[in-house]
């Protein structure tokens, strides 16, 4: 497995471009199942996530073409050839379980593997069978398998989500656009990754209203045809970075960013004292004074994002004064806090909320990467740190992130990348 070594205490100062939503990609290849002709997607990640995606939808049988054959676009489409997506595949990615509704909603039957848990919790999938036996699909679950079927067809009506689940509303939402009827969604979550999946959705011929609300209207259609779409910039990989401005004391333009994608995010910078302009080219993210503690507390779109939370907590490590980190979404994201103390920080959890005592600087120690955020939020604290810090399993990192060490050194860290 590879490593990371960092030598820290440079400020971070120079151009990083932000490459296509992970979050996004994932779920717009998906979006592929639902239609013969060929869905051509643009910006796409070179991560190890879309790679499994593109797996498993080869192991369906439809066609995956890698345009320009450096992996940054896709065609997608063609005739299914097997509804089943087997467990090797399912357990490396949940994601993998988007595919149930668009093989429902296109074959009138699926088996896929339940995916179990993971490093950050459970996330169970219960909402999007009910919301699917809402639409008339007849699940069965046996074996560890999700046996689906919907002979007549999936047929439009009132799913309300008791939770705004993000992988629910997508499974659903691209159910739904070849039900018979109208299909509605309430308590709907409102990520601008589902935004960017309606809006091409809709370019294949799908007629979705209500992007950006708690209530999406779906009227069925009979067939989705080809489009083409660019996938959105990653405001996660974005909000990443601008930490790791922050945490450096350092000046960063970060080429497509969008201020209005990261939402709580830009807010909780400026109260840490981190400075966040929209420019013509994207953002620039710079930390002129000292680092001050903030509170937080994860929530939904548009709320803070756990997705940002590990990224956060590092940052918080080494600013003056106390902060409170909440997580509401998942029960067990709070495992890079032992590595961190391990650097230096002062970090004490207590049930759901982890408090953070800033320390006047970290220093370098042999870390572990648990799951994707974690991962970067040890590169941040490194390149922060006095000394040498080594990170292991960065296969976590390698997932979701394109290029680190490449986007880091470019704009002065001290970081490179050791194969065993």
């Amino acid at each position: 497995m590879d490593r990371f070594v960092i030598r820290g205490g440079r400020p971070l100062r120079g151009e990083i471009t932000i490459g296509g939503a992970k979050n996004a990609g994932l779920k717009l290849m998906v979006a592929g199942l639902l239609t013969a002709d060929r869905l051509v997607l643009t910006n796409v990640p070179r991560i190890a996530d879309i790679a499994t995606m593109r797996d498993l939808l080869v192991q369906h049988g439809i066609a995956v073409e890698d345009i320009n054959g450096d992996g940054t676009a896709y065609a997608v489409g063609g005739q299914i050839s097997s509804t089943e997506a087997p467990y090797d595949i399912v357990s490396k990615m949940r994601a993998s379980i988007l595919v149930l509704g668009p093989l429902l909603a296109r074959c009138g039957e699926a088996r896929v593997s339940l995916p179990g848990g993971c490093a950050i919790g459970t996330r169970p999938v219960d909402m999007h069978l009910r919301g699917l036996e809402t639409l008339g699909a007849e699940i069965r679950l046996e074996n560890g398998y999700i046996n689906a079927k919907a002979p007549k067809g999936l047929v439009g009506d009132r799913v309300i989500l008791p939770f705004a689940s993000v992988g629910a509303t997508e499974n659903l939402l691209m159910a739904a656009t070849l039900a018979k009827g109208s299909t509605e969604i309430v308590n709907a979550a409102r990520e601008p990754e589902i935004g960017d999946l309606v809006e091409c959705l809709n370019r294949m011929g799908a007629r979705i209203t209500g992007s950006g609300t708690g209530t999406l209207v779906i009227e069925g259609v009979e067939a989705l045809h080809g489009a083409e779409h660019r996938i959105m910039p990653d405001r996660i990989e974005c909000g990443t970075y601008a930490c790791a401005a922050g945490i450096t004391g350092g000046d960063l333009r970060l080429l497509g960013g969008r201020v209005d994608d990261l939402g709580a995010v830009v807010r909780a910078l400026e109260e840490t004292g981190v400075e966040v302009t929209q420019e013509s080219y994207g953002m620039r993210v710079r930390r002129t004074g000292a680092l001050r503690g903030i509170d937080i507390m994860t929530e939904p779109y548009p709320g803070f994002p756990t997705d940002m939370q590990a990224q956060f907590m590092a940052m918080l490590a080494v600013a003056e004064g106390a902060s409170m980190i909440t997580e509401t979404i998942f029960e067990n994201r709070f495992m890079h806090v032992p590595e961190l103390n391990r650097m230096g920080a002062r970090i004490n959890v207590h049930g759901s909320s982890a408090i953070i005592r800033g320390v006047h600087a970290l220093s370098g120690a042999p870390v572990m990467a648990t799951d994707l955020r974690a991962s970067f939020s040890l590169i941040l604290a490194g390149l922060a740190a006095h000394g040498e810090t080594i990170l292991s399993r960065v296969y976590h990192l390698d997932r979701g992130y394109e290029a680190v060490e490449r986007k880091l050194a470019a704009c002065g860290a001290n970081i490179e990348r050791v194969k065993n």
